[in-house]
């Protein structure tokens, strides 16, 4: 039998939100409270929906990225992987990942967040990643995404694009918000909020 279980990361896998997390370990706290509050507009925008999740995260992202040099970059998104990462993943979605590794399950984890930050982890606990990508230009993070930002329905393509999922007997999915429910609704077996305890 072929069986595959798709994890949302940010919430579901993790206490907290990573992008605001790695902008924290990027800049340090007092750079990040001063960059939240000069971009509250876009933030606010977002949540009573006059602007996209995508449009809101590029100004973010480009508030505090644009122009850094890759290299730099994801030496400090590999750190924050390895150092700071493993400290806000849930135990329980770390004990239900490897339970399912045992029982012969693929795991992917599949982010809005950028893959660049979840990589090092993802590599070092054996699980395949799906996640937005940053553009890159002549080597410098340009704060915008390539491509659209893994979320909603964007999961579900992109999942289709990598996996033949006819081909699974199995399909388990656990995600924790509305931008997850496409790809729950994917699985078989679907679990929402499942770490919360």
């Amino acid at each position: 039998m072929r069986k595959i279980a798709f994890f949302d990361f940010d919430g579901t896998i993790t206490t907290k939100d990573t992008l605001f997390e790695v902008i924290k370990h990027h800049k340090g706290v007092l750079k990040f409270y001063t960059g939240m509050l000069l971009n509250a507009p876009y933030l606010i925008g977002f949540k009573i929906k006059l602007t996209t999740n995508q449009y809101a995260k590029e100004k973010i992202l480009g508030y505090f990225f644009k122009g850094m040099e890759l290299s730099r970059f994801q030496k400090a998104c590999d750190d924050f992987a390895t150092g700071y990462l493993p400290s806000i993943v849930r135990p329980g979605a770390t004990a239900e990942i490897q339970k399912l590794k045992d029982s012969g399950f693929g795991i992917v984890i599949v982010s809005a967040s950028a893959e660049n930050w979840i990589s090092a982890w993802a590599d070092k606990i054996g699980v395949q990643l799906i996640a937005s990508r940053l553009e890159i230009a002549d080597e410098r993070v340009t704060g915008k995404l390539k491509g659209n930002n893994c979320n909603g329905g964007e999961k579900v393509a992109r999942i289709k694009s990598v996996y033949d999922i006819s081909q699974y007997d199995e399909i388990y999915a656990y995600g924790d918000t509305k931008g997850d429910k496409p790809m729950l609704a994917l699985a078989a077996k679907s679990f929402y909020k499942p770490f919360r305890k």
